[in-house]
């Protein structure tokens, strides 16, 4: 049927022009625009609906807006979701009303969720479908008969609510399933408006469980977050011209752009905020309903036991003065006076994260309109009351979650407003950066056994990226923030200056252990004048595993926590006066020796492959076959020149992704006379992972290795080959290479540091340009987190002396060029 027998094509071309009018009308952006498209929606639909009504004769009809569209919250890209109502009109005319509706719409290219049903129809599909029965909830007459929709909404309430004992459970299994598959919204980089947790779904599933009449969201800033991302995804909408709901890296700029917002972070920020917002709120409002359900199916037991007529009192049991739990939470004793009891917000804080408890968002509301402010410096008891929250482990997030929703957390620490959902754009952070510094205290609790000061090491967890929210080196800039903050919680002067220090120096030891020759006596030296005692040493050593436990399963591995340790315990030796000698840790391993010897009896290279367990797993007494985190790769030759830049491109050409690399040099014997003669044997140790596919077999590579070492397979020539025939995509612009000359960092050789976008064959590359330089490389340290990768390398000339430092320029401009032109 041609269009214009179904409606006048004057209406469509109409609206469409008036449509366009309004999405381009900047005067009236958000809610005020949403509303107006809904209305000039709604308008346009009646007319068609009117017509089609008159031309097929049906009069008991309804056309029904539902979900987003009955809300009224039409975005430019929103699909029009209608449900067409009728009373069990003959199946031939209600067929021909639904035909000339849906026809002009998909003629405008409109998105269109539609279905015909009668309202007994509706209802049991409402009964079988719970995603249809959240639609009809919000269920709006846009035109027909009125009568028919309140009859079917009065039934689809009516049914929701006697049945929210059944239905609101799965509507939180849903949400979580939802959650799982799409992440939270407050912590993704490229989060989906609609979908994550925290999203818009959310924020729709929770005005559902207030239509059930059991339990009801927190209100404060529930509504401002929902239209803060519903303007944000109007916004995306705009600028994308499509109907996407992902918060795109490649879309933030833009988008930023038309909120006019400063930036791509500060739109992030704003979407975490209003995530974060519905997230608690979420979790407040299901913690409710699962109680008032728990209950519910509990009392008629309890009555029965009680006598008819009774009710059973709630009990309350003391957590601490003033604060006891009741129903599963922690909360106000009746006796409690929060407006005489500074300290009473943390007690009750330390208490119910102590008992694993939530803390009573009705509670913390109080305590935040009551409680004075803290003294400065603090009273003992309120810095005890801090070190029992952070050292609550896991539940300490909960709670600490709910301080900050009533803004208790920034009143106790105002520097804690600069971090609050600061995003942290390496892809390696799992968490925005306030969430990070909880996260990092939450896996310093399982440490504090190991220090001599549990106190000072989860203060110090808490504070460690909090100049994050400043311009300028965070550890630099967060040392003073770190000075002020101890001082004011009440540390004395020398504990301040410990806090200071480890602040200062969070990233010490894993940026030393992984980048540079632990057997190098400038290296150990360096540290120990950073460090200058044992308990800061002990103290950054647990930071430095808690803060790379608490950022993402790609920043701590086995290899790692050993060459921290190996270095901690060098450091130790030189701080006690102790001769430094290479610990048993860093020694080479059985196997790695058995690879040395085999390669100097051989006269080629040896090549084993070794499946690597996450460090919880290993230390699991019944861990039954826990799943390798990661590969070993070791590959054992006498040394030549040309071994880098060969076994890393064979690396490359296998599609091996390398995360970490060790190289180094070993004497052994040659085993000829008496005369002690020995033969260096090199040493290189990788972490690596397939980029996809299997990992190659230990023959292949081996077989590769000879050929690029013997000069029958032109590795640069294969790589280059491949590129070509593979382009890469295209994304963010990286920044280019930084290839820097660390000229204090040893005595015995020339430190060059690379800092660049983490690439296939990059280390290959850098390894044909010192090759090209004539150096030789004495050792190689690589470390991957993300995109960045920073590798060292120790480098002499032929004789084995530093290079001069014009050399050492040079040959770092030559490495720089190589990357930026490779």
């Amino acid at each position: 049927m041609p269009s214009e027998d179904r409606s006048s094509p004057d209406q469509g071309t109409s609206y469409a022009a008036a449509r366009l009018r309004l999405l381009q009308d900047e005067a009236r952006p958000g809610r005020p625009r949403r509303e107006a498209l809904s209305a000039l929606t709604d308008g346009w639909l009646k007319g068609l609906f009117d017509a089609a009504a008159a031309h097929t004769g049906v009069r008991g009809a309804a056309l029904v807006a539902v979900g987003g569209y009955g809300r009224g919250e039409l975005s430019p890209r929103s699909d029009l979701d209608l449900l067409l109502l009728h009373d069990g009109e003959p199946a031939g005319a209600v067929a021909a009303l639904a035909e000339r509706l849906w026809y002009p719409v998909w003629d405008l290219g409109l998105a269109l969720d539609h279905s015909v049903r009668t309202p007994a129809e509706a209802r049991r599909t409402a009964a079988e479908d719970l995603k249809v029965h959240l639609g009809l909830l919000d269920a709006r007459l846009v035109a027909g008969d009125l009568g028919l929709l309140t009859k079917l909404r009065t039934t689809v309430l009516a049914d929701w609510r006697n049945n929210a004992a059944r239905r609101l459970p799965a509507l939180d299994e849903l949400c979580r399933e939802r959650g799982e598959r799409h992440g939270e919204l407050q912590f993704l980089l490229e989060g989906d408006l609609k979908e994550s947790r925290g999203g818009l779904r959310d924020a729709t599933a929770l005005r559902a469980v207030a239509a059930s009449w059991l339990a009801d969201a927190p209100r404060a800033g529930l509504a401002e977050a929902r239209t803060r991302l519903l303007d944000i995804r109007d916004t995306l909408h705009l600028t994308t011209g499509r109907a996407t709901d992902r918060l795109a890296l490649q879309e933030q700029d833009a988008v930023a752009e038309a909120l006019r917002l400063p930036d791509a972070d500060a739109l992030l920020r704003q979407v975490y905020e209003a995530a974060r917002t519905i997230s608690y709120a979420s979790d407040v409002t299901w913690r409710e309903v699962h109680r008032v359900l728990g209950a519910r199916a509990a009392r008629p037991r309890l009555r029965a036991m009680l006598g008819v007529g009774q009710k059973p009192a709630a009990e309350r049991v003391p957590l601490a003065d003033g604060v006891v739990e009741q129903d599963g939470e922690a909360v106000l004793a009746r006796a409690a006076r929060p407006e005489r009891d500074p300290v009473l917000p943390l007690r009750a804080a330390a208490a119910a994260a102590q008992a694993g408890l939530p803390i009573s968002p009705h509670a913390v509301r109080r305590l935040a309109a009551a409680a004075p402010p803290l003294p400065v410096p603090w009273p003992a008891e309120a810095r005890e009351e801090l070190v029992t929250l952070l050292g609550a482990g896991e539940p300490t997030v909960a709670v600490w979650e709910a301080l900050e929703a009533e803004g208790l957390v920034t009143r106790l620490l105002p520097d804690w407003e600069r971090v609050h959902c600061r995003p942290q754009r390496n892809p390696v952070h799992t968490w925005t950066v306030d969430r990070h510094l909880v996260e990092t205290a939450v896996r310093a609790a399982s440490l504090t056994r190991r220090v001599s000061r549990p106190d000072l090491l989860l203060i110090c967890a808490l504070l460690h990226d909090l100049g994050k929210g400043w311009p300028g080196d965070h550890s630099v800039v967060g040392e003073t923030i770190a000075r002020d903050v101890a001082a004011r919680v009440g540390f004395g002067a020398e504990d301040t200056a410990i806090v200071a220090t480890v602040v200062r120096h969070h990233l010490l030891l894993v940026e030393t252990a992984t980048r540079r020759d632990l057997d190098d006596p400038a290296t150990v030296a360096a540290v120990a004048r950073h460090v200058r005692g044992r308990t800061t040493l002990e103290l950054l050593h647990a930071l430095t595993e808690a803060d790379a436990l608490a950022t993402g399963p790609a920043a701590w591995s086995a290899w790692r926590a050993g060459l921290v340790a190996d270095l901690v315990a060098r450091v130790g030796a030189a701080l006690a006066g102790e001769p430094v000698e290479r610990p048993a840790a860093g020694a080479p391993s059985a196997q790695q020796e058995r690879l040395a010897v085999e390669a100097l009896r051989t006269g080629g290279p040896v090549v084993a492959l070794r499946a690597e367990r996450g460090q919880a797993e290993a230390e699991a007494v019944d861990a039954a076959a826990p799943e390798p985190v990661g590969v070993e790769l070791h590959i054992a030759l006498p040394d030549r020149p040309g071994v880098l830049p060969a076994a890393a491109g064979v690396l490359a050409l296998h599609r091996l992704t390398v995360r970490a690399a060790d190289l180094r040099a070993v004497e052994l014997p040659t085993g000829i006379g008496d005369s002690g003669a020995t033969t260096e044997v090199l040493l290189l140790s990788w972490r690596v992972a397939a980029a996809y596919g299997s990992l190659p077999e230990e023959a292949r590579l081996r077989a590769d290795l000879v050929r690029v070492l013997d000069g029958t397979l032109d590795i640069a020539a294969r790589l280059a080959e491949r590129d070509a025939a593979y382009p890469r995509r295209r994304g963010p612009k990286a920044p280019p290479p930084r290839v820097t000359v660390a000229g204090a960092a040893s005595k015995e050789a020339t430190v060059i540091e690379v800092r660049a976008q983490d690439a296939p064959g990059l280390l290959h590359r850098i390894g044909r340009a010192l090759e090209a330089s004539d150096v030789r490389v004495r050792s190689a340290h690589v470390s991957t987190l993300g995109a960045n990768a920073v590798d060292t390398v120790y480098v002499t000339r032929p004789d084995g002396t530093p290079l001069t430092p014009e050399d050492a320029e040079m040959v770092a401009k030559r490495v720089e060029s190589a990357l930026t032109t490779g």
